[in-house]
């Protein structure tokens, strides 16, 4: 089994208990996309009214200012990052940084300005806004996007890393990777990446819980992490 830190990040914490009382992060068993059965599931498709939604911008908002990256404009991939990123644009310009927002149609649009990039113009040092990060391919597909404009992907801010290695296709077969998404899109791809929370701040949070009904969860998340954590 692999060891880590518990992280007692204030801001992480308090985004854990939002999430929880939203019914966004729920635990019991869910099959993800590659085929695990996770003892918990973050839906941000939840964060669906104006005071969610505003409280989640505010803490995609704290975290991007207090990681200081050095970016130009905010680009939403559709479709969850869309009002996530219309949503973090404008809390940032509440907190006096105001900067120009894009995001993708799924369809080109063949009248009026035409095209598949609705908003500002792409340019510059982009800052993609996205809820979660599985295999990394919405995040491949809004770089295609950014760099087809002439602009430069920067980084990506994020609500939640599951912290859980990556499946990969090779020879065919859907195989585990040794590294996490996130690894894989700093190292390879080349961009920061901002985390609202992560998996270690869930188990911290679920560890320092007093509620049983909470606590009870505590092993099974921390088996599933020992069991697909990044090698």
């Amino acid at each position: 089994m692999q060891s880590f830190e518990l992280t007692s990040d204030e801001l992480a914490q308090d985004f854990v208990q939002f999430s929880i009382d939203c019914g966004v992060l729920k635990f019991g068993e869910f099959k993800t996309k590659a085929g695990r059965i996770s003892p918990y599931f973050f839906n941000a498709g939840l964060f669906n009214d104006g005071h969610k939604l505003g409280k989640l911008a505010q803490f995609y908002a704290k975290r991007i200012l207090s990681s200081e990256l050095e970016f130009d404009m905010i680009f939403g991939p559709a479709y969850k990052g869309i009002p996530l990123g219309a949503a973090v644009s404008i809390e940032l310009a509440r907190l006096g940084k105001t900067v120009p927002f894009a995001y993708n149609r799924k369809e080109i649009k063949d009248h009026g300005e035409g095209g598949n990039i609705v908003g500002a113009e792409l340019v510059g040092r982009v800052l993609i806004i996205d809820d979660v990060i599985s295999a990394g391919t919405a995040v491949r597909e809004s770089i295609g996007l950014i760099k087809a404009a002439g602009a430069a992907p920067y980084a990506i801010a994020i609500a939640l890393d599951r912290q859980e290695r990556a499946t990969i296709v090779r020879d065919g077969k859907v195989i585990d990777s040794d590294n996490s998404a996130i690894d894989y899109i700093r190292s390879e791809i080349g961009l920061k990446v901002c985390t609202v929370a992560l998996l270690e701040d869930l188990l911290s949070f679920l560890k320092r819980s007093k509620d049983p009904a909470l606590q009870q969860h505590l092993n099974n998340v921390q088996r599933y992490r020992d069991q697909y954590g990044p090698r």
